[in-house]
């Protein structure tokens, strides 16, 4: 099965990477833009007898090491 992993800072969390890429896309031109969080998104090919089980297994992985979950959240989609 496909397990996805989509992570990001908690709010109030700074974001230095996310202020640098809107400062560059000011710089490019896009006025509009008002503020970007950059997150990580991980898609891993698990084996498993169900999606509950896969999914629970993924979100162990998740919380062990994939994210640092003192400063990011993270979701588990599994396909």
């Amino acid at each position: 099965m496909k397990a996805k992993v989509f992570i990001r800072l908690k709010s109030g969390v700074l974001d230095p990477q996310g202020k640098a890429v809107e400062e560059a896309l000011k710089t490019l031109g896009y006025d509009e833009v008002k503020g970007v969080r950059v997150g990580k998104f991980i898609e891993l090919e698990v084996d498993g007898d169900s999606k509950e089980a896969v999914e629970i297994r993924v979100n162990e992985m998740s919380e062990k090491l994939l994210a640092n979950t003192v400063v990011e959240d993270f979701k588990v989609e599994v396909e």
